[in-house]
């Protein structure tokens, strides 16, 4: 079930909506708030959420931030910060599923494209980040609408969107 592309545009639509509502529902934040661990703890738990397929890991963990009085702004950095370890964890494993393919050569190409990588990172989540604190997130939201009502039209009209297999 969790491999089906109904799942994930079911996912899109219902996460547009959320996303639409959430600055309303929401709407009394806390710019002093602290993250405290027990805070830290239910935020994270958020991004459990993100295993569904279509759920994205940081909407999830930035409106768990949000639970818990945090600005848009003070939620969406820490989401990113809560992205360190799993994207560490990650990059990790598939390193050490390919241990045996890396030399030097390879080793100095990975470690630039790292760099560059974290560099872009930080600039593309600066301006995220600036875009959220104006905007919010209802163009974002609108955006997973109509691309899961695509995907839902798409798989009603027998088109093959199966890209696994």
């Amino acid at each position: 079930m969790l491999e089906s592309v109904l799942v994930v545009a079911i996912s899109l639509v219902l996460g547009g909506l959320v996303l639409i509502f959430v600055d309303k529902w929401f709407k009394n934040p806390n710019p002093d708030q602290k993250i405290t661990y027990p805070k830290a703890l239910k935020i994270g738990l958020f991004q459990v959420i993100s295993m569904i397929p279509g759920v994205s890991r940081s909407a999830a963990t930035i409106i768990g931030g949000m639970t818990q009085k945090l600005t848009r702004k003070n939620a969406a950095e820490f989401s990113f910060f809560l992205a360190v370890p799993t994207m560490f964890g990650a990059s990790a494993v598939e390193l050490f599923k390919s241990y045996e393919t890396i030399n030097s050569d390879n080793l100095k190409i990975l470690l630039t494209g790292n760099i560059v990588a974290f560099i872009v990172a930080l600039i593309a989540i600066k301006g995220f980040v600036s875009f959220l604190t104006k905007h919010g997130f209802k163009i974002f939201g609108y955006y997973r609408i109509a691309i899961g009502l695509l995907i839902i039209v798409l798989l009603a009209a027998g088109v093959d969107l199966n890209i696994a297999g």
